[in-house]
């Protein structure tokens, strides 16, 4: 019975041997191997390992790009503008044994080295550049206001701001792209020390303190209603040349019309006078009687007094009248 106990605890301590020996590198992870805080081997390719239990440590660090965000600080350009500046990092551990010595057992510890270095190399290259050399990357004509984040597509500054601020003459010298190689450029040499490759640095976002921020928007906001007015003022003008167009265009229709029915009228008015006289040429005594009745009626109502002259020619009808005196 003793016999099969010691027989499981050596099996147990086997496998307990065999699991705290054995080891999994990931295709993203290397591992340093250290025996007494004394670096022994590294582990960069990925499988299955196996290390002394109790005497040597495995020690996990990535081999990917790692992202490094940094705070967004209050700076002043070379030419004493307050602006917010943002940046951001990718970085990755090149040698895991320079380090391990450098930096420790935790990779979260590189943050602080790297908050050190990268900060303060944006700091010191955009206080020694103008605010539109932080902002633009070219000397093209800007011909709207352009609000974006510069690096990622963004950035919060009234380019066109900036561009009046300036001489119209004024060349960019090292533009923001130049900037951010430069920032690359200080940090990068300082990491190497710690075996930390700086793969990338860019300004993710510029933008003007509050303060200032207010009356810029302030003053967009006011050039934009000016530009609204300008376009409702030339639609009301152009309406009003509309308008103006169309009530030409009617009076000449309503005068050609007036013109065309007046020439028709007078021409019907003489045809209608011709045919009158051709008609009562044929029979002028008729023609005669015709209107004399006429005259009658229009003088004569119901209850009409008229006294005539036996000799007037109104009175030769109502006596008979032959035609002989």
């Amino acid at each position: 019975m003793n016999i099969k106990i010691i027989i499981g605890a050596l099996v147990a301590f086997l496998i307990l041997v065999v699991f705290s020996s054995a080891y999994t590198v990931d295709e993203t992870e290397q591992v340093v191997i250290t025996r007494f805080s004394r670096v022994e081997r590294v582990i960069q390719e990925p499988g299955l390992n196996l290390k002394i239990p109790g005497i040597e440590k495995a020690i996990f660090y990535p081999k990917n790009l790692q992202e490094w965000d940094g705070d967004p600080g209050q700076i002043p350009t070379m030419d004493k503008t307050y602006i917010w500046v943002d940046t951001f990092a990718r970085w990755k551990i090149v040698d895991p044994v320079l380090f391990f010595k450098t930096i420790g057992t935790d990779a979260r510890l590189a943050m602080a080295r790297l908050n050190e270095i990268i900060d303060p190399a944006a700091r010191n290259l955009i206080t020694s550049n103008r605010l539109i050399e932080a902002v633009r990357n070219s000397n093209r004509e800007l011909d709207t206001l352009e609000v974006f984040d510069v690096g990622t597509g963004n950035v919060m500054i009234d380019t066109e701001e900036v561009a009046k601020s300036k001489p119209s003459s004024y060349t960019i010298q090292v533009g923001r792209s130049q900037i951010d190689a430069l920032i690359l450029g200080q940090a990068r040499d300082k990491l190497s020390q710690f075996g930390i490759e700086l793969v990338d640095v860019k300004i993710k976002r510029i933008d003007y303190v509050e303060e200032v921020r207010k009356s810029v928007y302030a003053r967009m906001i006011a050039e934009r209603k000016q530009i609204a007015e300008k376009f409702r003022s030339e639609g009301r003008g152009e309406a009003q040349k509309i308008l103006g167009d169309k009530e030409l265009d009617l009076k000449r229709i309503q005068s050609e019309a007036y013109r065309t029915a007046q020439q028709i009228k007078g021409k019907a008015d003489g045809e209608s006078t011709r045919l009158y006289a051709q008609a009562y040429s044929i029979d002028p005594e008729f023609y005669t009687f015709k209107k004399t009745m006429e005259i009658y009626a229009e003088s004569l109502g119901k209850d009409s007094s008229l006294v005539l002259s036996t000799e007037s020619e109104l009175f030769k009808f109502l006596k008979g009248y032959t035609g002989e005196k």
